[in-house]
């Protein structure tokens, strides 16, 4: 029997001339390249059975970006499952960070499909923030819940 895979991410939010932003990666790789809108994720990652989810959304964090996330109190947003099957857990942290500094890690994957290449593609090609409104539109769909989760906490 197959284990379902498991994510754990960090949901990085702000306040700007009283708006909360919060900040999003857009995923990586030729498939989401020519994408926006439900195309930019939490920055996450994969972990294993034996691994604290939230020292693996750090992980996944520092990977993903490049970057330390800010010292701060860790909210827990619970978590969801993908349609992919992928169980997502979820942190929000208020803090800030310069996207001009992000330095994303890579991938490898065969590209095009069935080609036998092998290319190194960014996890995200770019990290941006968004007011929370237009947060929900350039998510996934299965993270927009992360966003309702937020908000009592604003």
């Amino acid at each position: 029997m197959a284990t379902t895979k498991r994510s754990a991410g960090l949901l990085l939010y702000r306040r700007r001339d009283a708006r909360v932003q919060v900040l999003l990666g857009h995923m990586g790789g030729p498939f989401w390249a020519s994408r926006d809108d439900a195309a930019w994720s939490v920055p996450k990652g994969e972990y294993t059975p034996d691994e604290d989810p939230m020292a693996a959304a750090r992980r996944e964090f520092e990977e993903e970006l490049g970057l330390q996330p800010p010292v701060g109190d860790w909210i827990p947003l619970g978590e969801t499952r993908q349609s992919n099957g992928k169980v997502v857990t979820v942190w929000a942290m208020e803090g800030d960070l310069d996207t001009s500094l992000v330095v994303p890690g890579t991938f490898t994957m065969e590209w095009p499909r069935g080609s036998g290449v092998q290319q190194e593609f960014p996890e995200i090609d770019r990290a941006e923030w968004f007011g929370v409104g237009t947060a929900r539109e350039k998510l996934v769909a299965s993270q927009r819940v992360f966003l309702d989760r937020l908000e009592p906490f604003l």
